[in-house]
């Protein structure tokens, strides 16, 4: 599998390689020690979810509070979508910026989420599932959200009209999560990631 790093810190595109033939195809999907070696640490699998969704719903944008946040290593294993990264750690030199990533079941690309980062995407197909690998089960009193159609982070989603949750769409904008305080610290994330690789 190749490892590329996305242009925000912390989050990586994992390129399996396929091998096939008449009968099917065989990959490897996940390799705790070729990710360890890339973040730093291992990935602790707490949790697995599955997420099914119609065609332009968007979920997101969702973060855990650090410490201990909830690293993602997310596949899609039916249909495609568009996953979106965001920096919404306060102090980070790209805070703010988004990259997204087209996940599929034809190149069956993944991507790794540190914690501490924001998370969404836009189903692309009908029945588009999402398997997610967690580092820490689900704590609905530290999980949050951002709007995922806020005009300051001016995400390009590829939905005519985007489908929300009812707590997407009453989650605050970056702003109002930045003057709350809801968001979480850029030194305080490398400082728990830096905790977990031992150092």
């Amino acid at each position: 599998m190749k490892f590329r790093e996305l242009s925000i810190e912390g989050a990586w595109e994992i390129t399996p390689q396929q091998h096939g033939d008449p009968r099917g195809l065989f990959m490897e999907w996940y390799r705790f020690d070729a990710l360890a070696e890339v973040a730093g640490h291992p990935l602790r699998m707490a949790q697995a979810n599955l997420s099914v969704s119609a065609k332009d719903v968007v979920r997101g944008i969702h973060f855990a509070d650090v410490p201990p946040g909830q690293a993602k290593y997310v596949s899609c294993v039916r249909g495609a979508v568009l996953d979106v990264i965001v920096d919404i750690r306060v102090g980070s030199p790209t805070f703010g910026r988004w990259e997204f990533v087209r996940l599929d079941d034809v190149d069956r690309r993944s991507v790794y989420i540190s914690e501490g980062l924001g998370h969404g995407f836009c189903a692309l197909t009908d029945d588009a599932t999402l398997s997610y690998v967690c580092s820490e089960t689900y704590n609905p009193t530290g999980e949050h959200a951002v709007h995922p159609l806020d005009p300051d982070l001016a995400i390009e989603w590829p939905a005519e009209v985007p489908q929300l949750s009812a707590r997407d769409e009453a989650a605050p904008t970056l702003a109002q999560a930045l003057e709350t305080g809801l968001l979480p610290k850029y030194d305080e994330c490398l400082k728990f990631r830096r905790s977990l690789s031992g150092q």
